[in-house]
């Protein structure tokens, strides 16, 4: 009897700090699992340096910080830059000054609105995204105060659809 009560409240801790979805019904659990080690793997014969240079080329040809994970990942067998370099590749990245100016998922929702509003453009009639353009600059505005206050962003940046597709390219 007591596991069970310790699993029943267990489920139920867990389901009171998932976070559903702004816009959907979804709660979604589900995701990858880190590696348990910390530490950066045996086989791996790649010096921290040689991590970081890579890191500041692939920034310097435009990639985004997980474009850049993505392909340590896939094509250099890096799977944590952590472990190896022991900073994150965004504190890398803004120790060589190569940040970008507007946070990656900001911009990727700006990127989404631009291209629904360019779509709305051609198909003026399609009421479905209409609503659907509302539901993602909604998130844009949201996303956009917490950065301004946690300091991302600079205190008078404003989201205009008129020139979104110039912060874009």
């Amino acid at each position: 009897v007591a596991q069970g009560l310790l699993r029943y409240r267990s489920s139920l801790q867990h389901r009171q700090f998932t976070m559903g979805r702004m816009h959907s019904k979804g709660k979604g659990i589900s995701r990858s699992s880190k590696p348990y080690r910390r530490s950066a793997p045996s086989w791996l014969k790649v010096s921290s340096g040689e991590v970081v240079d890579q890191i500041t080329k692939m920034a310097k040809k435009g990639l985004t910080p997980s474009q850049i994970g993505v392909t340590l990942r896939d094509s250099h067998g890096i799977s944590q830059v952590k472990s190896v370099t022991g900073s994150k590749i965004l504190r890398i990245l803004k120790a060589q000054g190569l940040n970008p100016t507007v946070p990656e998922d900001l911009y990727c929702l700006i990127k989404k609105a631009v291209a629904v509003r360019k779509h709305l453009e051609r198909n003026r009639k399609d009421c479905d995204s209409k609503f659907r353009l509302i539901l993602i600059e909604s998130r844009v505005h949201r996303l956009g105060r917490y950065y301004k206050k946690a300091g991302k962003l600079a205190p008078n940046w404003k989201y205009e659809s008129a020139t979104a597709s110039a912060i874009v390219q």
